[in-house]
């Protein structure tokens, strides 16, 4: 049964990513925390104090009744408002591809992180096989209601570029995974084909962990 446009957006626990939340954590911060499905499965597991920021007013009211704190704006602005050396660590779950400015914004975060602090971040990755197969054979470069061609991406990224981002906004990669696989049939005999220097292609989205230098 296909997903809705609310499920993956909204709705979506992202469990995947609660692997990159240390054990240690105290407070977190989730950026762009929709309904708080993620930052709730946090709070749970871990037991600890969790903010979210949030742009959309119904998905922020949800939100509030799930976690600690929910500032309803986008993070630009929210940035200037949330505490200096707070957070053990902020959560960027598939949205800084979505930002006028992400290396702005990562710069920024540095400054409410706390001495042990690290930023946590899902970025799809354009290098993903079918999209450039249809790129390349098909001619086809079509934006999509969600996934890597979401028609709201202001930003495209490759397993590199995301490394580069990173590095150039003052922060060293503690880990970095290709997560999530296209479940059609063809998509993964085609992520069985590629392995070594093209073995980044299989994967849909990369999961990051980074620490300020």
């Amino acid at each position: 049964m296909q997903k809705t446009i609310q499920e993956i957006y909204f709705d979506s626990t992202r469990i995947e990513m609660l692997n990159y939340i240390q054990n240690n954590a105290k407070t977190v911060l989730d950026v762009g925390c929709a309904n708080g499905c993620f930052s709730a499965l946090v709070k749970e597991r871990l037991g600890i104090e969790v903010w979210g920021i949030e742009i959309n007013k119904d998905a922020a009211k949800i939100a509030e009744k799930k976690i600690d704190k929910v500032i309803v704006q986008d993070i630009a602005t929210a940035v200037n408002q949330i505490p200096k050396k707070y957070f053990d660590c902020i959560v960027f779950n598939d949205v800084l591809e979505h930002l006028v400015d992400p290396y702005s914004i990562l710069k920024k975060v540095k400054d409410n992180l706390t001495d042990q602090g690290v930023v946590v971040s899902s970025l799809p990755n354009i290098r993903h096989a079918p999209i450039l197969y249809d790129l390349i054979i098909n001619g086809n470069w079509d934006y999509q209601e969600w996934g890597v061609l979401d028609k709201t991406h202001l930003r495209f990224f490759t397993k590199k570029s995301i490394k580069k981002m990173f590095e150039e906004q003052g922060y060293t990669i503690l880990k970095m995974d290709g997560i999530n696989r296209s479940e059609s049939f063809k998509g993964k005999f085609i992520s069985k084909l590629l392995i070594g220097p093209v073995s980044d292609m299989q994967y849909i989205q990369f999961a990051c962990l980074a620490k300020p230098n």
